[in-house]
């Protein structure tokens, strides 16, 4: 161990923090390799409980953490991507997940920690390569994890012979509701089981708390993972809340079932004669098995009574607000509500694009699934409105026709701008993603600069439509970022003509990018012309 010359409790936080950022690390650059193989695996969640099993171990074993999958869950049911029933065994397999960390720093593998570290920082740096720099901060993330997990183990050891803290250890021994509510709340602190259990393995070793004492640890680390997923369910629909409660009361039970028999589970572990972390671990591993193989037959019958603790809520349900088919015997009512679906829709299209970035950003298939179903709602609302003020036109005025007209033909205008998002940007994302390219830093910042100068003008451009007044600002407006294009596109031109190896690899992606953003801009903009038209006319004829 290295002497730093901190205090005991000094090297005990910043063991947890060099773990947790280790863990972090590792699993952020993992999936960012595997990102493809994670949206993979997330669509091919179906009925199939042994599928969605291996789909949950799969992804837990990828991201290691089975808080951060149950929350990529909860968000995907926000979405209403997935259902509960799919997501039931997906659950059970993040449990089993979870355990391979836990096995992994079972193992003294500090000697090894420096030496790792120092792999993965030459990798870092001597390569360019998006791929081997993930790679080398692979290594550097588990290097941080056993170093950690060396600091925690030596802090330990010097605080189970701290006799200022000999009694705390030994009220924790006595009464076993001690150790639930610490490990379960330390887990809930820091969304890691891992590292809940890792501090239990140490504390254990130094003989500051029993065996089975440890074993009530990973039963509250378990418990408190799923209070990550609950946080994430705050806010979102029924699916979410279902997904969350759905983990928590699947861990909750297993303990519950689990604990009257402990100590005769403690005598087999103990059966194989392994070191203390060993048996941690592997007690850990074997009740994550017992209750994925009990739950397992009853997963249909567990997903009927989530549903049924927190049913679908039907003021939840998207559709229309303010449209209800042949409701509105006027025509000028018909209109007004008409333009409220309208506005409604046009919101949903400016998140889309405000998110559209985003997607460059990362690999994000919860962002991608969450802009595709933001698309079905504005398909839902164009076909509604469209249907609605159809039916309205055939029995009203050439004037009132006239702007009912104009309604359908500015909603449709959003509607192909949506799809402009959904399809064709989101395609040179991943695109971006697969080839795991990277935009040089002055290409991206032209990017960010178009992308913002386009939101602040569909901003105006919907304010346009109902305050007929900006219409002449928003036309200006989509001139200017006429000239913006083509001045980004020279500036890029001419990074190509210097050989700069970013612009030249991303090329395509760039000028495609600029391309599809000035073509929304024109699109949310089309009714401007129309506007702008309509009061010269005014004008002319006041004169």
């Amino acid at each position: 161990m290295i002497n730093t010359g901190n205090s005991v409790f000094i090297i005990l936080i910043a063991g947890v923090a060099l773990f947790l950022y280790g863990m972090t690390l590792a699993s952020q650059s993992l999936e960012k390799l595997l990102a493809q193989k994670i949206t993979k695996l997330l669509n091919k969640l179906s009925d199939s409980r042994f599928l969605a099993i291996s789909v949950g171990v799969a992804i837990t074993t990828i991201l290691q953490s089975s808080g951060a999958v149950t929350s990529m869950l909860v968000g995907l049911g926000s979405a209403r991507v997935i259902s509960l029933r799919q997501v039931m065994g997906v659950i059970i397999g993040t449990a089993i997940g979870s355990t391979l960390t836990v096995q992994l720093i079972s193992f003294n593998l500090a000697p090894i920690s420096l030496p790792l570290f120092l792999v993965g920082f030459v990798v870092y740096f001597i390569n360019k390569s998006p791929t081997f720099k993930n790679y080398g901060t692979i290594f550097m993330g588990f290097g941080l994890l056993f170093l950690g997990l060396n600091m925690i183990s030596t802090s330990a050891h010097t605080l189970a012979a701290n006799p200022l803290l000999t009694d705390l250890f030994s009220q924790i021994r006595e009464n076993q509701i001690y150790s639930l509510i610490i490990s379960m709340s330390f887990c809930a602190l820091v969304h890691s089981s891992a590292v809940t259990i890792g501090l239990a393995m140490s504390l254990a070793m130094a003989g500051a708390i029993s065996l089975q004492d440890a074993m009530i640890w990973v039963y509250g680390a378990n418990v408190g993972t799923t209070f990550t997923a609950i946080l994430a369910a705050v806010g979102s629909n029924y699916v979410g809340k279902q997904v969350a409660w759905a983990h928590f009361f699947y861990k909750t039970l297993s303990v519950i079932i689990i604990y009257p028999f402990t100590d005769l589970f403690l005598q087999f572990l103990e059966s194989f004669n392994a070191t203390q972390s060993r048996v941690i671990a592997n007690g850990h591993l074997i009740f994550n098995l017992i209750s994925a193989a009990a739950f397992f037959p009853f997963i249909n019958k567990g997903a009927e009574l989530i549903e049924k603790m927190f049913p679908k809520d039907p003021s939840s349900e998207f559709g229309t607000e303010f449209l209800r088919q042949n409701n509105y015997q006027s025509s000028a009512l018909a209109i007004s509500y008409g333009q409220r679906e309208i506005m409604r829709t046009a919101d949903i299209v400016q998140t889309m694009l405000k998110d559209s970035i985003k997607l460059f950003e990362r690999q994000d298939p919860i962002l991608l699934e969450s802009i595709k179903e933001r698309d079905n709602k504005v398909d839902f609302l164009y076909r509604e409105v469209k249907m609605f003020l159809l039916d309205h036109a055939n029995k009203s005025s050439t004037a009132v026709h006239q702007n009912i007209m104009s309604l359908i033909m500015f909603i449709s205008d959003l509607e192909r701008a949506a799809d402009a998002i959904d399809i064709n940007i989101t395609a040179l994302a991943i695109k971006k993603n697969a080839l795991k390219l990277e935009f040089f830093n002055d290409d991206w910042c032209e990017i960010q600069e178009m992308h913002k100068t386009v939101s602040q003008l569909a901003a105006l451009a919907v304010n346009a439509y109902q305050n007929k007044e900006l219409a002449p600002q928003a036309i200006q407006m989509k001139r200017d970022l006429a000239k913006l294009e083509f001045g980004l596109r020279e500036n890029h031109i001419g990074r190509l003509n210097q050989g700069f190896k970013d612009s030249i690899n991303t090329s395509t992606i760039h000028l495609d990018l600029l391309s599809e953003y000035r073509r929304i801009a024109s699109l949310l903009c089309n009714h401007a012309y129309n506007v702008n038209q309509s009061i010269r006319a005014s004008s002319s004829s006041g004169e």
